[in-house]
């Protein structure tokens, strides 16, 4: 469908992509990974058009459309909601755009918006609540290929599990860059990464390519150390013997051979064994936060009554909701910012430590940014400043950026690590992920595992999420609700619940949708009952097939593992017998038996 053929795109002579080849077929839905700066959001825009490459080319099927969600967009006011996501039908004729109304509906209403905002003006909403209007047009286009570029950013759990299921059987090619684990897990079945300007390309999940890529970084680490070695050996022959005449024949040859070798490059930065902890929180009262009928109303409108729950010391929780529901109202009340109703008590000798969206402009734009970390780290933790930054994407010259010169996104990551840093019993984390790659993700996740006072997060990221928190609270309908366990504990009871509460409830008149041209009612109950069952049939097809995979994936698992055993004996000469070689060869060819059924099964 789309063919990348030897492509390279160089900014100021520096080469962001190095001669990659690629293919993206039809219906297939593709993870694009890497460290931020890599390349994903300039491949992202060659492949959209919007870059012309420095070499090479990109070859599309005639006809073929392409719809791309960037970072960041350049909206128009003037239109209502519903106004502007019609201007995707405007070259159909009027007499056949109201076929497509239900269809509008169900997918704005998917990305989280009610009924009622479907007449407010785009210009009354907030650049992620836009950025969502975006995603409908988009969505509703059904282009041959879909370009995502971190649409989960402004979306809620439920929403992002909407935009999961419709991507899943979209019969659109996918190519997500996203930093939700979860979300890519759940929706990809290939994953490319770039790095040093090369991609790596797999033909499994992002949970299963993490595996991978260890082994592939492990062995390009031994060749890269090798070549090395080799390097500095004939480096030091040649300076040894450079000017001794009987020599000079192979001193010769060697200066040759280096200047032939093909160099290896390989990322050698790994926090995989960063420790970062938490200074020691200093105790607290038993109960850290008390709520008593809590309300928060901004004029005639009520963002939630009646909250009471009670926080203990050392518990992790969750606030999660729709945008909207006042969960950052919430935070605000905790901290003070603004007044509510009823009874709210911060209990004995809390020390909150409290990240918000907006926590980067308190930041001191004439310090470094070792300087901003230097400033407030104690104790053995000092030592590893230079370690923690480059967690956090400011390793070498970075750190030494001044924070003025900063983008947004760098100023959150440096306020979190700031945060990290300071001691605190009771941290209050908003949205801490927005603007944190993968593996900065999962150091400040094993950081907050190990930190021994209490914990609020504010976040729609699952993966993030799991096992880290052991109760939930949900925000909506001006209600908090508590749910014991963890997230996903709380997704597959919500998930139950939903259904129990479409299969119970009867729409009013007010919630039908107007369609003139749909001349009876009851033949719009009929085709939803078919969708309905169409939909179980194939969530239950679905499951199989999931079953079937993780099976096969376990065999594929197991394989290996004898695999890399006999590789272990084969490594010694004595064991190089031709029944080991035979054995060998048997596990090879029946892995690769599993991984074509694999790739049956994964398929579309």
């Amino acid at each position: 469908m789309l063919s990348i053929e030897h492509l390279t795109m160089e900014f100021a002579s520096r080469p962001v992509l190095d001669d990659i080849t690629f293919l993206i077929n039809r219906k297939e839905k593709i993870a694009l990974v890497g460290k931020n700066g890599a390349g994903k959001t300039t491949l992202m825009r060659l492949i959209a058009g919007e870059y012309t490459p420095t070499a090479g080319r990109i070859s599309r099927e005639t006809d073929m459309t392409i719809g791309y969600l960037p970072q960041v967009m350049l909206h128009q006011d003037g239109r209502t909601l519903r106004e502007e996501v019609m201007t995707v039908f405007a070259h159909i004729p009027e007499e056949e755009q109201a076929r497509h109304i239900a269809e509008m509906d169900r997918t704005i209403i998917g990305l989280g918006f009610e009924r009622k905002d479907f007449e407010r003006p785009c210009s009354a909403f907030s650049g992620g609540w836009r950025m969502r209007i975006e995603l409908a047009k988009i969505l509703l286009r059904h282009p041959d290929l879909l370009l995502l570029d971190e649409p989960t950013n402004h979306l809620d759990i439920e929403s992002i599990q909407w935009l999961e299921d419709f991507l899943k059987t979209s019969q659109s090619a996918v190519l997500i860059v996203s930093h939700d684990r979860a979300f890519i897990d759940n929706v990809c079945n290939r994953t490319i990464e770039i790095t040093l300007g090369r991609i790596y390309d797999y033909n499994v999940n992002y949970s299963h390519f993490v595996e991978l890529r260890k082994e592939r970084h492990e062995q390009q680490v031994r060749a890269y150390m090798n070549q090395q070695k080799m390097i500095q050996e004939t480096e030091e022959f040649i300076e040894r013997f450079r000017y001794k005449a009987t020599k000079a024949v192979q001193v010769q040859s060697r200066i040759k051979q280096l200047e032939k070798l093909e160099r290896l490059e390989v990322d050698l930065e790994d926090t995989s064994r960063l420790n970062l902890r938490f200074p020691p929180a200093p105790r607290s009262g038993d109960f850290p936060l008390i709520l008593e009928d809590v309300r928060k109303d901004f004029g005639e409108h009520n963002v939630f009554h009646d909250v009471t729950f009670t926080i203990r010391r050392g518990e992790k929780v969750a606030f999660v909701g729709k945008n909207g529901e006042g969960k950052t109202t919430l935070v605000k009340c905790i901290m003070g910012q603004l007044d509510y109703l009823g009874n709210l008590k911060i209990g004995h000798n809390v020390k909150i430590g409290y990240f918000a969206q907006n926590q980067a402009a308190l930041l001191d734009e004439n310090l470094t940014v070792f300087e901003t970390i230097d400033y407030v780290a104690v104790g053995d933790i000092r030592t590893k400043i230079r370690d923690i930054l480059g967690a956090f994407m400011f390793g070498g010259e970075a750190s030494d950026k001044k924070v003025k010169v900063l983008s947004g996104g760098e100023r959150s990551r440096l306020a979190m690590i700031r945060l990290l840093l300071e001691p605190c019993n009771l941290l209050i984390l908003d949205e801490p992920t927005n603007h944190l790659d993968m593996q900065s993700k999962d150091v400040l996740k094993e950081a907050l595992k190990d930190f021994n006072g209490t914990l609020i997060c504010v976040s729609h990221d699952r993966d993030f999420l799991n096992g880290l928190v052991s109760k939930v609270y949900e925000f909506g309908g001006g209600r908090v609700k508590e749910h014991l366990g963890g997230i996903y504990d709380f997704l597959r009871a919500k998930k139950i619940d939903n259904l129990q509460e479409l299969e119970r409830k009867v729409p009013t008149k007010s919630e039908r949708v107007d369609i003139e041209s749909i001349s009876s009612q009851s033949r719009t109950n009929l085709e939803s009952k078919l969708d309905y069952a169409a939909q179980k049939a194939e969530a239950a097809a679905r499951r199989k097939k999931e079953k079937q995979i993780a099976e096969t994936e376990a065999a594929i698992a197991e394989l290996e593992a004898q695999q890399a055993e006999i590789e272990q004996l084969l490594a010694s000469q004595e064991n190089q017998t031709a029944e080991l070689f035979q054995k060998y060869e048997s596990v090879k060819h029946s892995i690769e038996q599993k991984l074509y059924e694999w790739e049956i099964l994964s398929e579309n």
